[in-house]
């Protein structure tokens, strides 16, 4: 039987920068002794549905499969490449690439090592609800239009400050000439209550999104064209680790090299957490996708 613990707040001087790190350990109590001695994989992950879903997967499949102990320290993005790259962390499974996460990478590219690619067709960009005509917006061009811009108010909804999104979307107020425009900045929650309260009463918004996430399975949403590609086009996503992690754990390393998930069952497992819990979201993934497991693990079928 699994169980999930929060160690509270953890001051890393070692990242660099002063930051509280939530920390959540898995363990189980049918751990073999030798796995019980074993050193505590840490994953790192943002505070984003998509990169809890997979990275609280990551660890029930190493928990329950391999029997390791593993650690989830949730933190912002900057953070977490800087925790890759220094050894305090010894994955993470969310590098948008090659647009998104671009400055972060170059930063850290020499002290990482790539695992693999996690999912694929990734993208971002502005969105705007089905029930805003095409024909009033349909590209980043049609926000200047004053009757548009009036209905917007001049604001885009926006997520974290460190996110990369956010530095692209600054970058495209500037690119399209947006100058009446400002980008709340906020959180993944704060937008996502923007939205929510926006959308059920029919009011015209744009907001910054990706995908894959759950928001568009609950709300009818369109990305609006980016002609000038200033959010790029598809990404990757790929799992980033620290350097000798691979001969420090080849298991755990091996595992996470062979993680792979294809979108549309990932938005399904990101929805099934927003009707239950991530917990139980991934147990339900687990239970569905039993081969998918075993070649993560590198079982023979």
């Amino acid at each position: 039987m699994k169980t999930y613990s929060t160690n509270g707040w953890t001051r890393r001087a070692a990242l660099g920068v002063t930051l509280s790190l939530t920390a959540a350990l898995f363990t189980t109590s049918a751990l073999p002794v030798m796995a019980q001695d074993a050193e505590t994989v840490k994953l790192g992950y943002a505070p984003w549905s998509d990169a809890e879903f997979v990275t609280k997967l990551a660890a029930s499949v190493l928990t329950d499969k391999l029997g390791q102990k593993v650690e989830l320290i949730q933190t912002d993005v900057a953070p977490l490449y800087q925790g890759v790259s220094r050894g305090d962390l010894d994955a993470i499974l969310m590098a948008w690439l090659p647009i998104t996460h671009a400055d972060y990478y170059s930063k850290v590219k020499d002290r990482v090592e790539t695992l693999g690619t996690i999912y694929d067709g990734a993208r971002q960009g502005w969105v705007v609800p089905a029930y805003v005509p095409e024909s009033d917006i349909a590209s980043f061009e049609d926000l200047k239009k004053p009757d548009v811009q009036e209905k917007l108010a001049g604001k885009v909804q926006g997520t974290e400050p460190g996110a990369g999104l956010t530095r692209l979307s600054q970058q495209a107020l500037k690119d399209y000439a947006l100058d009446d425009y400002t980008l709340q900045i906020s959180s993944e929650a704060g937008m996502l209550s923007a939205l929510d309260r926006s959308y059920r009463s029919e009011k015209w918004f744009v907001a910054t999104a990706w995908s894959p996430h759950w928001m568009f399975g609950k709300y009818k949403l369109r990305y609006i064209a980016d002609p000038k590609k200033t959010l790029g086009g598809s990404e990757h996503v790929d799992i980033l680790s620290r350097k000798d992690f691979k001969s420090d754990n080849p298991k755990a390393a091996a595992l996470l090299s062979r993680m792979k998930i294809p979108l549309e069952d990932l938005e399904a497992g990101m929805s099934d957490a927003q009707e239950t819990s991530y917990d139980e979201a991934v147990a339900k993934y687990m239970k569905d996708h039993p081969d998918q497991i075993k070649a993560w693990v590198g079982e023979e079928g």
